[in-house]
């Protein structure tokens, strides 16, 4: 590259943060502080889009790859309710005063916020994964505060983790119709959206990156192993509507039915091994878009890999694995534990090169993990209950943790020992309700996992 070009990109590079910089803490001051002016808002949003367009285009460019199981790449999703945790469908409203406009995303300096199919639920992700999970927790919570300031200073309101809203009664939300609405339009053709499988779920997505097709196809098919016994440690969804659900995972019992009217987009949400990328296509890609073009699908939603609703899926966008069997937790601390679990977990399984348990197995096991949690009776060689497997399977993790993954560990072992957060939330709201009516322990129990979420601290 000539000089020139070299010193015209650095330029660029350098506008790029420049532009970054300004937007976030610039817009960040007027708007925490009320303090706007027409001409400075529309500044900073001209300056948000050129910002954005940059950012797009290096992420077109797909110049960053990421060595198998290098990064974490973190994606949460948590209710706006009040204090007396009624949902607050105001996702739209935040998007506006941050941006100016409704738009589906707002990219601030370290974290992007923005839209999910339900108007009260929204979703933060990092702008680029973590290699570190010091790192990763510190910036995530940072958006979580940032989110936290703004909305209880402007709309008197709260985040609230865990896999399913409590109390929510399915008319008091509604779905995302701005834009994107066409994708949910063309969903709402082909499914009832007006049900808790798609109007109150909350999951915690991790992207791993896997480089090149070999590694990709073996995380993938370790990942489906993980995949049934994961939710024994990671449910947080044990009430809807004011009462308890019959499972101990509520988010993925509601989740695995929620598209029956098309059984090959949700598959068992236990992904099937594959042996090649064209061999997905065909056999998962393909032949669910084939079914949804037969129920008069448009292309808005066809031959999409994010279609793909099992509990882990392909990104070839981003060359990463997402994984999505885990219910939000109560804070981003144990959001990431849950991630040094699996990546630690996963380096164990690559060690151990175990021949793979049968898909039906596994599919066995996750429906009675959905249903009883870490006493659920499985058929694993490492134990007779999802407990014992995941004692094997947190040693697992220790013994290939690197040293700033064990400082999480301890969360996701004292879960395995004393329980999920689901069964917690449980015990606690039974323990409460002794004293009180039953809805005020659920609200007791909930605005103490507010607060944890705030504080950034696990609940136990």
């Amino acid at each position: 590259m000539p000089f020139s070009d070299l010193q015209k990109r650095l330029f660029e590079l350098r506008t790029k943060i420049d532009v970054c910089l300004f937007e976030g803490f610039f817009r960040r001051n007027l708007l925490v502080h009320g303090q706007q002016e027409k001409s400075t808002v529309t500044l900073i949003n001209q300056s948000l889009k050129a910002y954005s367009k940059l950012v797009f285009r290096e992420k077109k460019r797909g110049n960053i790859t990421y060595k198998p199981l290098e990064v974490l790449g973190p994606e949460h999703e948590f209710s706006i309710v009040n204090e007396q945790l009624q949902a607050l469908p105001i996702v739209d409203k935040l998007v506006k005063d941050f941006y100016g406009r409704i738009v589906n995303f707002v990219e601030l300096p370290r974290f992007t916020f923005g839209k999910e199919l339900q108007l009260h639920v929204m979703e933060i992700k990092a702008n680029a994964p973590f290699r570190s999970p010091e790192i990763f927790e510190e910036t995530m919570q940072s958006a979580v505060e940032t989110m936290l300031d703004f909305l209880k200073r402007k709309y008197q309101a709260y985040l609230l983790g865990t896999g399913m809203h409590p109390l929510l009664k399915l008319e008091e939300t509604s779905i995302w119709h701005h834009r994107h609405r066409k994708i949910y339009s063309e969903l709402g053709r082909i499914f009832n959206l007006k049900q808790h499988g798609w109007l109150n779920i909350q999951s915690f997505h991790l992207n791993l990156p896997y480089s090149k097709e070999k590694a990709g196809i073996i995380l993938h098919n370790l990942l489906a192993g993980l995949c049934a016994y994961i939710p024994a440690i990671s449910a947080s969804s044990p009430i809807f509507e004011g009462a308890f659900g019959p499972n101990v995972d509520n988010r993925l019992h509601f989740y695995k039915t929620n598209q029956l009217e098309v059984p090959s987009v949700t598959g068992d949400v236990v992904p099937e091994y594959v042996y090649s990328f064209e061999q997905y296509q065909k056999t998962i890609i393909e032949r669910y878009s084939q079914d949804l073009a037969t129920l008069g699908a448009g292309k808005t939603i066809l031959f999409k890999e994010w279609i793909n609703s099992r509990g882990v899926i392909f990104r070839f966008d981003r060359a990463a694995l997402e994984v999505r069997v885990m219910d939000e937790q109560e804070c981003v601390k144990s959001d990431v534990a849950l991630s040094c679990f699996i990546r630690a977990a996963l380096r164990g399984l690559i060690v151990e090169n175990a021949e793979p348990l049968p898909h039906k197995l596994l599919v066995k096991d996750f429906n009675a993990v959905i249903a009883n949690g870490l006493n659920a009776e499985v058929s694993h060689p490492k134990g007779k209950t999802a407990r014992q497997v995941c004692q094997h399977l947190c040693n697992l993790a220790f013994e290939n943790a690197e040293e700033d993954e064990k400082k999480y560990l301890w969360i996701v072992k004292k879960r395995i020992e004393e329980g999920n957060l689901s069964e917690l939330i449980r015990s606690r709201v039974l323990q409460r309700a002794q004293k009180t009516s039953f809805q005020e322990a659920i609200l007791d129990v909930y605005l103490t996992l507010i607060n944890c979420l705030a504080d950034n601290h696990p609940y136990f």
